[in-house]
């Protein structure tokens, strides 16, 4: 065998899709469904892993708790999608290439980017080399083990928005020897309407956490945290939750790209520079009418469908449609007994309405657990995958029909 080996056919209209996230998942299942009964149309799903990550329960993960193991091939049986395990390290769209692993390349006729964000380590020095984060599972996994080895000392959690608050609770409730300091430049639930907001903050007061707002973190040491006020925070241990970024690998294949690395789209996901390929969930800058969409889970499954949609639209000889999504909730949990919900505007504005505590935290727990049995659904059902809130006049852009 070559170093170089080739994947795929050259009589069929490829579609290779890049990342097996929540939003890559959902355009893979929808579009294979869609196409299943078509021998002229190839589905290739591309992923480093086969076991589905659950973002939405890495915090559980970081303190020991084991979710569910889900494969994503055996999600992909029956649907005529191919899965190819392995890392994508590079893209040339002149010739409408994939290279993975860098021994194997992927042909495509049209590319779904899906490749999502990470903790954004390298603007701080130190964290990089001294900070934990939760980009995957394995990364998740590693601060278990070491909070586990702990007996006693400080967590710093550098970052106040809702990943960190909710990594900070599950830490401080998992491992009450430790203590638990949330570092950020903004109070905890900032966004959220005065009401939620007190209750996300004294939930975190009973379970010990030490809020620290106003504080932006400069350096990440061995056994500390420097602050731009020059003070040095004790740490045993530091997870970093402040800010993502992107893959670079969109910019270094020439796509058109946003100052954060998200690839520039058209009103149906396409790329402006390269319409053969589209993007969706984080690695996307989808404009609405209250401006870019920002990555979460609620809005990156429905880019994934909707590329799909606009895919096989494509394919059957019409033009896609226009994407447009409104928020509706943001469910944060507060350890596996509290929870708040802040319900939204679809420009992620907050409403008056909230949920607490018990009912919270089931609406949470039936949110987290929703995109499984969805892909699940959509296999048999395509079009129970393609109901979401579209926003209305907070969504329309102006001049688009």
């Amino acid at each position: 065998m070559s170093a170089r080996q080739e994947i795929g056919t050259a009589t069929a209209h490829r579609v290779v899709i890049l990342g097996a996230g929540y939003a890559g998942t959902a355009a893979a299942v929808q579009l294979a469904a869609r196409v299943k009964r078509r021998e002229d149309v190839r589905v290739t799903l591309v992923n480093a892993q086969e076991r589905f990550t659950e973002r939405m329960r890495l915090h559980m993960t970081a303190t020991g708790q084991q979710p569910a193991e889900l494969s994503i091939p055996e999600l992909l049986e029956g649907t005529g999608a191919q899965f190819v395990r392995g890392w994508v390290t590079a893209v040339d769209p002149g010739a409408k290439t994939v290279r993975i692993d860098d021994d194997r390349v992927l042909h495509y006729d049209t590319l779904v980017y899906g490749l999502g964000g990470v903790a954004e380590t390298s603007a701080v020095p130190g964290a990089e080399d001294h900070a934990y984060t939760l980009s995957s599972a394995q990364d998740a996994e590693l601060l278990a083990g070491r909070l586990a080895r702990l007996g006693s000392g400080t967590v710093v959690v550098a970052g106040s928005g809702l990943t960190g608050v909710e990594a900070a609770a599950e830490i401080a409730e998992r491992h009450p020897r430790l203590s638990v300091v949330l570092l950020g430049r903004q109070e905890p639930g900032a966004a959220m309407n005065p009401r939620a907001r007190a209750y996300l903050r004294a939930a975190l007061d009973r379970l010990g956490v030490r809020v620290r707002a106003g504080v932006e973190v400069v350096k990440v040491l061995p056994d500390a945290v420097e602050s731009a006020g020059g003070e040095s925070i004790t740490a045993d241990a530091v997870l970093w939750t402040s800010g993502t970024r992107t893959s670079p690998l969109a910019a270094a294949a020439g796509l058109a790209v946003d100052e954060h690395g998200r690839i520039l789209t058209d009103a149906a996901l396409r790329s402006v520079s390269h319409p053969e390929v589209y993007a969706i969930g984080d690695a996307a800058a989808i404009r609405q009418g209250y401006g870019v969409m920002h990555g979460t889970c609620q809005g990156g499954m429905p880019t994934g469908v909707h590329a799909a949609l606009s895919i096989d639209r494509v394919l059957r000889g019409k033009q896609p449609k226009s994407f447009r999504f409104g928020y509706y909730h943001t469910p944060v949990s507060l350890g596996r007994g509290d929870a708040v919900v802040q319900f939204t505007r679809p420009d992620d504005s907050p409403r008056r309405i909230c949920l607490t505590g018990r009912l919270a935290v089931r609406y949470k727990e039936t949110v987290t657990a929703s995109p499984w049995p969805t892909y699940g659904r959509m296999k048999k059902l395509p079009a129970s995958g393609a109901f979401w809130p579209r926003g209305g006049r907070f969504t329309r852009v102006r001049g688009s029909k």
